[in-house]
Order: structure tokens, then C-alpha cells, then sequence
């Protein structure tokens, strides 16, 4: 059966939503007889394309009007106007209305898109995993495949060409920055941490004897000129700034190693998410361009799961030594069994089927939001790499109101406040889209543009 043509007009100018007009307008039609039961309707790519607006405004609308009744999807044929409508349209409020939510839709941060792991893979480096006969002893350093197959990661990925001499095994981010804070610095020593930044690592300097001090950020991330004199070292987030997301240039980069060296710091890269690019080419890291006072991290918890347990460190050979000899000291050193999935994951080459597939997910994704929001009118920040965007907000009362109002309607956001130490200098939504489904995201963003646009 041919696709039901649509003269469907949405107004850009009106306060409602699109996805909320288009909805009305189908559903006018079918309720006057101008869409008759049986009709099939063009998918939400084509309708997206023939109206000039992103596909989440279309798949919105078709969502809410599944919801109600008037239309249904047929696996493999299309979508069609249900034979027997809902009813009489009623007359509808003048406020707009947003599409229902039914499940919970966890839009915040620092969780990965599990969902997209493929299971065959997942339990075949398992089971491969299992195969390696025990081991008689700890590999304070990890387990040395698991070293070089990070090696190659690190040069293919992130363009760092390192052997896996100075390649760590660690327990994730959390934990070396633990065994850095205990064994590289001493109790007293002051680090510089972004502000806002990621309030996990200040609590592990903070817990063991740190002084913490804030160090301001812009749209190119961590300021250098704004790092206090006489700390130990610096905790940086520079391909994604976190929570902010903007990505240091290559100028801010080689200033801020020259002053490292020139002040004996230490630099901590935090590369959580560094794998996780779109429209913009991999500027260097740190660690690539300043090898001898740039310690760089990276972890598997954005990009598989953080159940594995399984990072990397990569160092200068004095402070890799110090760390091996705390492991060493304490008797820990990271678990084994995820080191070596990543390790089959890598050897059958699904870790950079994954990567593929999580990138262009992800990507996808992005643009859903993007997209809707641009249509609306809502500036975002951060949307050059990683999982999540920024929505900026004018004060604290209407982050927390946001938030509020959010959460009724079935979604969790999270806000800025919470990233800084001190006073919030600004305030806005931090808008996670790895931890849901895409079929969440498609439902929450209406409900999420309708929240934003009342704010004015």
C-alpha cells in the first residue's frame, strides 16, 4: 500500500513544541476524515525530510499518538492509521502538552551504553577469559597481553605511540587516582582541580591528606594562568572537560605542559571519555606531547562497562616505579579476570567493532538532541565529543525547579551545581545520552525541549 501524503504546516514560531503541533495535526486528520483507518503513514525519516525538521520531532509525535490509540506499527510494513480511532477528538487545552513517559529515563552522566555490548562477543571473551590457567601469583603491572593490547589501543584510538613498558594496569580511574594521591604525593601537598570538575576526585585527594584548590575553566577548558602557585600537581579532563565539555586547544595545551615544567608539577590526564568524538579531529594528548610530567588515564567504564574494573595509567618510569612499589607495599593490584576480556575483546577485533558501533550510535544521538534543540532554540555545550551536552541556565532556583519538575515526568537530569566546591558560578542541565535506550531518548526529549522552553 503507497504512503498517505501529509500536508502537514508546522508554525517555527509558535511557543508549543513541533513534535506537539505535528502530533495535533495527524491527529486532527484522522479524527475529520482526511486519514482514514488502514492509511499508511510515511516512516519518521521521510516525514522528518519532507517538513525540514529532525527525526526526534517526528518520532516524538508518532510516539504520543501510538500512546493513544490513533496509530500502530506493523513489524516490517509500516506504520498505519488504526481501524478503529480512539474516539472523537477533543478539544485540547491551549497549554502544550507533552508526550507521556511510561518507564523511568535515566538521562545523567557517567554511565555507558551497556545495551549496545554485542552478547555473543561479550560471552565469548568470557569463556576465552576462563580458558587462562590461574595465576600463581599477581601481576602488580597487569597482566603483560593486557598491556600491549592497550598499547595498540592507545595508537590507534588516541594517536599516543607508546610500547607497554610504561603501561599500568589500574582498577579504573578512582582507584589510581587513590594510588597516585598515597603514593606519588604526600599528605598537605596542594592539587589544582577544575571548577566546576569532577567532584570524585576531589574526594579521593581530599580523603587522603590532600589540599584541594579550584582552578577555573572556559570554553577551552582548564585556564592555566588560573592554577595557583605551589601545587603538586593539576587534575585535568582535556579532550571532554567535565561537566562543562569543552576541549582544550592546542595552544592551551602547550602552555599549560610548559608551565608543568617550568613549576614542577605533575599532570593528571583524565581521558575518561576520550575515545568518543564526532565532527572534530583528535587534537593530542597531553601525555603524547609532555611524556615526562604528564601522567595519562583511561579507563574501559565509558566505552564497555565499569564492571570490568579495568584501566590504564601511562607514566613517567619514576612515578610508574612508585606506584608498583606501593602495589607492592599493600599487596594490591588490579583484578585480573577483566584485563583479560578486554585482552579477547581486542584479539578477535569486537573491541573495535564496538568502538564503531559506539561512535556512530552515539553520534546518532547526539544529533537527536542537537537537532530538537536547535529547533527550539536551546544552545547546548559540550556536544563536540563525549555522552553528554550542556544546557545553561539563568540561576540555582530554576536548575533545581528544572530538575524538580523533570524528575515528575519521568526523567532524571542532572544539574551543575553539584560539580563545583565552591559557590556555582553558572547553572544549567547536565544531559546525559548513553545510560537510556534510544527509544528513551526519542520520548524524553519533547518533555525535556517543553521544560526548557517554558524557562523562557
Amino acid at each position: 500500500m503507497a504512503e498517505t501524503a501529509l500536508p502537514v504546516a508546522l508554525d517555527r514560531e509558535s511557543a508549543e513544541p513541533l513534535a506537539v503541533q505535528l502530533a495535533d495535526a495527524l491527529r486532527s486528520a484522522a479524527s475529520e476524515g482526511r486519514l482514514r483507518a488502514g492509511d499508511r503513514l510515511p516512516s519518521t525519516r521521510a516525514l522528518a525530510d519532507s517538513l525540514g525538521v529532525s527525526r526526534t520531532v517526528t518520532a516524538a509525535a508518532y510516539e504520543q499518538l501510538h500512546a493513544e490509540g490513533w496509530i500502530a506499527g506493523r513489524h516490517g510494513s509500516g506504520t498505519y492509521v488504526t481501524t478503529t480511532p480512539p474516539g472523537p477528538l477533543r478539544k485540547r487545552s491551549r497549554k502544550p502538552v507533552a508526550p507521556v513517559i511510561t518507564d523511568f529515563v535515566d538521562l545523567g552522566t557517567g554511565a555507558p551504553w551497556a545495551g549496545g555490548l554485542d552478547r555473543a562477543a561479550w560471552r565469548r571473551a568470557w569463556r576465552a577469559g576462563a580458558d587462562a590457567p590461574p595465576l600463581s601469583r599477581p601481576e602488580r603491572a597487569g597482566l603483560p597481553e593486557y598491556r600491549e593490547a592497550i598499547a595498540e589501543h592507545l595508537l590507534r584510538h588516541r594517536g599516543l605511540a607508546v610500547n607497554a613498558d610504561p603501561v599500568l594496569a589500574t582498577g579504573g580511574t578512582t582507584a589510581v587516582l587513590t594510588e597516585i594521591a598515597v603514593a606519588v604525593l604526600k599528605r598537605g601537598d596542594a592539587v589544582a582541580v577544575e571548577e566546576p570538575g569532577y567532584q570524585r576526585a576531589v574526594g579521593v585527594f581530599r580523603a587522603n591528606g590532600l589540599k584541594v584548590v579550584q582552578a577555573a575553566v572556559d570554553a577551552e577548558g582548564l585556564l592555566p594562568e588560573a592554577v595557583p602557585a605551589g601545587v603538586k600537581a593539576v587534575y585535568c579532563s582535556p579532550a571532554h572537560q567535565y561537566p562543562l565539555g569543552g576541549r582544550m586547544s592546542a595552544a592551551r595545551r602547550v602552555a599549560l605542559v610548559e608551565r608543568a615544567r617550568r613549576d614542577g608539577w605533575l599532570v593528571i590526564e583524565d581521558d575518561y571519555d576520550g575515545e568518543l568524538r564526532y565532527d572534530v579531529a583528535p587534537l593530542p594528548s597531553l601525555a603524547a606531547l609532555a611524556p615526562d610530567v604528564v601522567v595519562h588515564l583511561g579507563t574501559t567504564s565509558k566505552i564497555l562497562t565499569p564492571t570490568l574494573g579495568a584501566g590504564w595509567m601511562v607514566a613517567p618510569e619514576h612515578i610508574a616505579t612508585t606506584v608498583l612499589e606501593h602495589r607492592d607495599l599493600t599487596g594490591t593490584s588490579p583484578a585480573a579476570a577483566g584485563q583479560r576480556v578486554v585482552v579477547e575483546l581486542a584479539r578477535m577485533g569486537d573491541l573495535g567493532r564496538h568502538l564503531r558501533k559506539l561512535r556512530r550510535e552515539l553520534s546518532e544521538r547526539r544529533a537527536l538532541i542537537t537537532d530538537t534543540f536547535a529547533d527550539a532554540g536551546i544552545d547546548v555545550l559540550g556536544d563536540d565529543a563525549g555522552a553528554h551536552v550542556v544546557v545553561l541556565l539563568s540561576s540555582a532556583e530554576q536548575e533545581r525547579e528544572l530538575m524538580r519538575q523533570a524528575l515528575e515526568r519521568g526523567l532524571r537530569v542532572d544539574g551543575l551545581a553539584r560539580h563545583y566546591v565552591n559557590r556555582p558560578k553558572l547553572h544549567g542541565l547536565v544531559i546525559g545520552y548513553s545510560a537510556c535506550s534510544r527509544e528513551q531518548l526519542v520520548s524524553a526529549l519533547p518533555v525535556l525541549t517543553e521544560l526548557l522552553r517554558r524557562t523562557g
